[in-house]
């Protein structure tokens, strides 16, 4: 059978502002959470949590081969989130400081110190 080639659809929005305005209008935790069960693979929120997971070490100074030791996250990820705190869209630092602001942000990475 002949492929035919098919044009791609235009959207109004670019993809990335179409699915921030997806995420942005969920009012809840839970609805956040079954949004990305839907929209993510188990492999694709596995990856994407485990940078937002190395996050506060990051931020308290801990090394990455610490950080890896304590949360089995590949020391490639951890450099890639470390590049990203510093040199990013300011999306990491945006969210800490609404967590913050919150009081909904760890206030240290102790709890999971290896013994």
């Amino acid at each position: 059978m002949k492929k035919r080639f098919v044009e791609a659809e235009v959207l109004s929005e670019e993809p990335i502002v179409a699915l921030s305005r997806a995420i942005a209008v969920l009012d809840t935790i839970e609805e956040v959470q079954a949004f990305l069960r839907d929209l993510c693979t188990p492999a694709e929120l596995e990856a994407l949590s485990d940078r937002w997971r190395v996050v506060p070490y990051l931020l308290d100074g801990v090394a990455y081969r610490e950080i890896h030791d304590r949360t089995s996250v590949s020391v490639t990820t951890i450099g890639r989130v470390s590049r990203f705190l510093s040199d990013g869209s300011d999306g990491y630092q945006t969210a800490i400081r609404k967590l913050k602001r919150r009081k909904q942000w760890p206030e240290t990475t102790d709890e999971g110190a290896a013994s």
